[in-house]
This record gives C-alpha cells, sequence and structure tokens, in this order.
C-alpha cells in the first residue's frame, strides 16, 4: 500500500461540479506554490506510491496464480494500470484546477450523488479497510520474524491488530503535525527497505553464479520453470490449477491483480503533484513517465527476490513475504532488525492514512454530507478536549493549527475494528480494490465521455484517448469479474452504497424541512 500522506479524496467547497471560469481557474491554479521541476515531481510520486504493499501483497498474489512468472506479470499488469490511471488523473486534474481527488470530477460528470458516493466509499469502506490492512499487516510481520505462521491467524492476532489501530488513531488524535512531520522519515525507510531487499537478492544471484553448490536462498529459483505451474494455497485450501477452469482461473487473477493494486494505490494523487509544478503541461507527464516506471521495476525486482530467497511454497502462506524471505536468507537477528524497518514503514502508512480518514470525514460534513459533530476538531462529541480557542473556527483552519479531528478519527477507528474483527487481510484486499477501482473505473469512464461532450474544456494535460480506454477497459473487467468472485465482499459494498443512497437522500429531505 502506498504511504497515503497526500490532500484527501474530497474536495474543498469550491464550486464542484461547475466549470470554473478563466480567473477562477488561474486563482485555483494559484493555490500551491510553483516552485517544483520534473525531478521534485518524480520524488514526490516515488514517495506517494511506494509504501507497505510491496512487503504484504506478495503472499496473497502468489496464492492466486499458477506459477512466479505469472505473479511478476501481475504486478506488472498492475503497474500499467497506475501509469495509465495516473496520465488520466493528471488530464483531470490540470482540466479542474484545485479540486484534489475524483470526487469533485464525478460530480462534475455524473452529478452530486456519484460525488457523494465516492466519498461514503472512502469513509466507510476504503479508508478503514486500508486501516485494519495495514493494522493487520503490522502484527503479521513481527509473528512472521518470530518464525509463527498460521494459515489462520487466531484471535490474539486481531486483538493485537486493534491495540496497533487503537494506537496511530490516538497518536493522530494527539498531534496531526508530528504524525505529518514524520513522513519524510518514513519514506526515507521504505525506499532503503526495498534498496537492501534486492541487494540480498542479488547476492543469492552472484553467489550462486560463483559457485553452483552453493545456494544461500530458497533453490527453487534456479532448479524449477518460473512459468511452470505448481499447486499453491489461498486461506489453508490447496489449489490444484490443472483442475480449475479458465473462467474461475480468471478469477483467481483478478483477486491477485487487487493484491498489487494495492501496492499501487496513491497513483492517483498526480493531481496533486501537478498543483506544484512550474510547468504542469511538460512537467508533470515526464515526473509520471519516469516515477511509474520506476516503481514497476522496483516492485517486479523485489518480487522476483522473494522467489529467489524463499521455497515458493512458503510465498503463498505468508502476509509478511519481506520479514519471512530477510529471516530465511539471514538467520532470525537480521530479521528482527528488518522487521523493525518495515514495521515502520507500515506505521508511517497508517498514520498518513488514518491522517487522511480524518480530513475526509471532517470535508464532507462540512459539505453536510454527514452530521455535523463529525466536522468537531479538537473535540471528543461538543466537549473541548484541546487547547484551541474556545471560540468557533473554520475546521480547515483548526486543522491547519495542528488540532484533531478526534470525532472523525473515532468513527473511522470503530469501522476499522470491525474489518479486522470480522475479515482477515486477504478478504480485504479484495474488498479494498472492489470499492477503490468501482469509482477509479467511473471516473476515466467519464474521462473518455468528457473528451465528447466538452472538447473544448482546457486540458493542459492530454494524453492519447487509448491511454484512458486501456485503464477502463481492463479496470472494468477487473471490478466485474472480481466481485463475481468475491461475492461476499461485493453483496457489502453493494450494501453500503444502498445505505449511502438512502442516508444521502434522507439527509437533504431533513435538511429542507
Amino acid at each position: 500500500m502506498a504511504s497515503s500522506e497526500t490532500a484527501p479524496l474530497l474536495a474543498s467547497e469550491n464550486a464542484p461540479g461547475i466549470r470554473a471560469s478563466g480567473d477562477e481557474r488561474q486563482e485555483a491554479r494559484g493555490t500551491f506554490a510553483k516552485r517544483l521541476g520534473a525531478k521534485e515531481g518524480f520524488a514526490l510520486l516515488i514517495s506517494i506510491v511506494i509504501g507497505s504493499g510491496v512487503f504484504s501483497s506478495p503472499g496473497p498474489i502468489d496464492a492466486n496464480v499458477p506459477s512466479p512468472g505469472a505473479a511478476l506479470l501481475v504486478w506488472l499488469v498492475g503497474g500499467i494500470l497506475a501509469w495509465t490511471g495516473a496520465l488520466t488523473m493528471a488530464e483531470l486534474g490540470t482540466a479542474f484546477p484545485g479540486e484534489g481527488g475524483i470526487q469533485p470530477y464525478l460530480t462534475h460528470m455524473y452529478g452530486e450523488i456519484f460525488g457523494f458516493l465516492a466519498a461514503w466509499s472512502w469513509i466507510v469502506a476504503v479508508m478503514p479497510a486500508t486501516l485494519a490492512i495495514l493494522s493487520i499487516v503490522f502484527v503479521e510481520s513481527i509473528y512472521s520474524s518470530l518464525g509463527i505462521t498460521y494459515t489462520e491467524p487466531p484471535i490474539t492476532h486481531k486483538l493485537l491488530s486493534l491495540l496497533v489501530l487503537v494506537v496511530v488513531s490516538t497518536a493522530n488524535s494527539i498531534s496531526t503535525k508530528t504524525s505529518t512531520r514524520l513522513g519524510n522519515f518514513f519514506v526515507a525507510v521504505k525506499l532503503l527497505s526495498i534498496f537492501l531487499l534486492i541487494v540480498a537478492g542479488l547476492v543469492v544471484v552472484f553467489v550462486y553464479a560463483g559457485n553452483r553448490h552453493k545456494d544461500l536462498g530458497g533453490g527453487d529459483w534456479h532448479r524449477r520453470n518460473w512459468f511452470h505451474e505448481r499447486d499453491s494455497y489461498e486461506n489453508g485450501h490447496r489449489i490444484e490449477w490443472r483442475n480449475v477452469s479458465t473462467w474461475n482461473t480468471l478469477g483467481h487473477y483478478c483477486t491477485a491483480l487487487y493484491g498489487a493494486l494495492w501496492a499501487y494505490s496513491g497513483w492517483d494523487k498526480a493531481n496533486y503533484v501537478a498543483a506544484e509544478l512550474r510547468n504542469p503541461s511538460k512537467q508533470l507527464p515526464l515526473s509520471i513517465n519516469t516515477a511509474i516506471p520506476t516503481i514497476v521495476l522496483c516492485y517486479v525486482a523485489a518480487n522476483a527476490v522473494y522467489y529467489v530467497l524463499l521455497p515458493w511454497k512458503t510465498v503463498s502462506v505468508t502476509d509478511a513475504a519481506a520479514v519471512t524471505a530477510v529471516t530465511h536468507f539471514l538467520g532470525k537477528a537480521v530479521a528482527y532488525f528488518a522487521t523493525v524497518l518495515i514495521c515502520l514503514v507500515i506505521a508511517g502508512s497508517a498514520l498518513g492514512n488514518s491522517f487522511v480518514a480524518g480530513r475526509m470525514t471532517v470535508a464532507a460534513a462540512n459539505k453536510k454530507w454527514l452530521p455535523s459533530i463529525l466536522s468537531n476538531i479538537g473535540q471528543i462529541g461538543n466537549w473541548r478536549v484541546s487547547k484551541g480557542s474556545e471560540e468557533e473556527e473554520d475546521a480547515d483552519a483548526a486543522l491547519d493549527k495542528g488540532e484533531s479531528p478526534i470525532n472523525a478519527l473515532i468513527l473511522s477507528t470503530i469501522l476499522s475494528a470491525i474489518y479486522i474483527l470480522g475479515a482477515n487481510m486477504r478478504i480485504l484486499l479484495t474488498f479494498n480494490g472492489l470499492g477503490e477501482y468501482s469509482f477509479f473505473f467511473l471516473t476515466v469512464l467519464g474521462d473518455i465521455i468528457l473528451r465528447w461532450r466538452e472538447p473544448d474544456l482546457p486540458r493542459p494535460v492530454k494524453p492519447f484517448l487509448a491511454i484512458p480506454i486501456v485503464f477502463a477497459l481492463i479496470s472494468g473487467f477487473v471490478v466485474v469479474r472480481g466481485a463475481i468472485f468475491a461475492p461476499v465482499q461485493a453483496a457489502i459494498l453493494i450494501g453500503i452504497w444502498v445505505v449511502g443512497i438512502i442516508f444521502y437522500f434522507a439527509r437533504k429531505r431533513v435538511l429542507r424541512a
């Protein structure tokens, strides 16, 4: 998962769904200082996208494909989706400057109800599921370093995951400034972790090349065909791929792809990079076209390393591949150090996502989409606990001064706790992917429609039409086939949407009364 220490999905009140005038566009463009070039844009995208997913997703991906080579292809396809999606979001971000995220785009394309449903889905489903996954992976990484692996984690795992969740939410409730200031540190840690992982794989390969009788890795990487079908294990069940139909195989591939998309998440934040570039029309595509391929290369290389360091049967049964690989390669002593690094990466992602979830909820409450109590800053309920001004203050201004959206964070924590208690990481990955990509598909489809509906809309960044079409085709298939393959997760998500629609119209009626 990317480290989502970025602006929230929800936009400001700036005319959502209304085409801005030239002056308004200029004002929106001027919100951020235009000081960055393509080099800084490249670095910012790298920091946004690379997160904990590359350490935790390999197991769920490997369990749903018939070979290691197929798993690496899934990572490649996920990268192509991220690449085409980022370029399309860059088009929308520069066409509607100052409106952060997909919610205002959906409002403009389809009407406010779609914008609301996107916000509702992120607040009720996507962000809580994300926090639940990160909390679970944090605990799983520690257990893996101790050599303890469970096919079905016991209740103690869930209770410890709840503890991690509460600590993260509490940290953000105490001080949002402290958590955001840790961002650069966490970025450095995760890049160092990936670098050391790749170096370990290269050491194994070079040592074996020099002495064919000395293999420091798992052994399968040079003895077996990387694309030859072998049985894998998913949720304790053995999958015999020779007996799986083509249609069901596609379902497994879609589930695997959700694991990769979790690791690539953050690509949709490309428009935040555009806000600070001196020349977005040239520098933004250059940043995307260098950063995303670099990330894909890092991810494919890191996952190839897992298959070098570990016996292949081990990869599919772990939810902490990096820790398991280091433990197998260098022993428990070094694995403890690696675990600390990876847990820091996960903690950074959790802090960032908790931070964003709180701001999303405040923004929705400010739009009167949610009860106003959720927009209170520095308060538990209506009781002030911070040292902020006793006078009423704009929520955004209070957030900027470092006060915390405690009520919003409490809601996010409760929802995340429900997901931790009710599901495991692999189920949540599919649920998270369905929630995100349903709206990403609608957004990119809307971008294609706008090419015909509003051909004169200013588009400083305008990728070839084939780029959004590729994204729409692949993401649309992945959502539909993934929903059929995981009907429980899809049904829960649809239920959340139905409740959201009812809530939306009921609240509008109450507010009009």
